[in-house]
């Protein structure tokens, strides 16, 4: 077997671990979203979900950040210890990704079942709220390997969680007020706006640019 083949197969043995993680981080974030929103309903709140929404997605959005940059800084970290190259790899690994699935997939969703959608990208809106948890999260993750023997399966499935949480956030914040009634719909939009981009930030990116001498098992 060549070293591309040998990575390819190292990928693919990663995002077969980390499934069982993914499923559960998806199912508790819309269970934990439905709660609120019932709660909401509940307490004839409804009118103040949308504000109430945002002001969570800012909560979870730099949270699924911090997650993210600690995985994706992990994951290559554990194949080669080159310090600028881990925090390069973190940063892009992290802050687009993150965007793609927080924010550009809930707003193609919505936009696809018919709801009048509104751009809202924390990066370039409210940097102050971004890069606290981008610094703490590259530290994170390069201190966290030598703790925890299987730190990016914990760390994916928290970021996975988060991540769900945040897309739904985002679509109930930014036009999709009712998600509820569409929740068969929402579950497909979560689950590419999560799995898809995460276990890309997580595993398939830092993997690939690990340096094809990599030996570890």
């Amino acid at each position: 077997m060549d070293k591309k083949e040998s990575k390819l197969t190292y990928i693919l043995l990663e995002l077969a671990h980390h499934l069982p993680y993914s499923i559960f981080g998806v199912a508790l974030g819309l269970i934990v979203m439905g709660v609120l929103t019932f709660l909401a309903i509940l307490m004839r709140a409804t009118d103040l979900l949308p504000e109430a929404s945002e002001h969570l997605f800012h909560v979870f959005h730099p949270s699924h950040i911090l997650f993210s940059t600690v995985t994706t800084t992990a994951m290559f970290w554990k194949h080669e210890k080159r310090l600028l190259k881990a925090v390069i790899v973190g940063i892009l690994g992290s802050v687009t990704i993150c965007g793609l699935s927080d924010i550009f997939f809930p707003f193609i969703g919505g936009l696809l079942l018919g709801q009048q959608m509104e751009v809202h990208i924390c990066i370039l809106q409210e940097p102050q709220l971004i890069v606290p948890f981008l610094v703490l999260g590259i530290l994170g993750g390069l201190l966290v390997p030598q703790t925890f023997e299987h730190s990016t399966e914990y760390s994916h499935s928290a970021h996975i969680f988060v991540s769900s949480a945040a897309s739904i956030l985002y679509l109930m914040s930014f036009g999709f007020y009712n998600w509820i009634e569409s929740i068969g719909a929402v579950f497909l939009i979560t689950v590419f706006a999560v799995m898809i981009p995460c276990c890309t930030s997580d595993i398939v990116f830092p993997i690939s640019c690990v340096h094809r001498g990599c030996r570890h098992k």
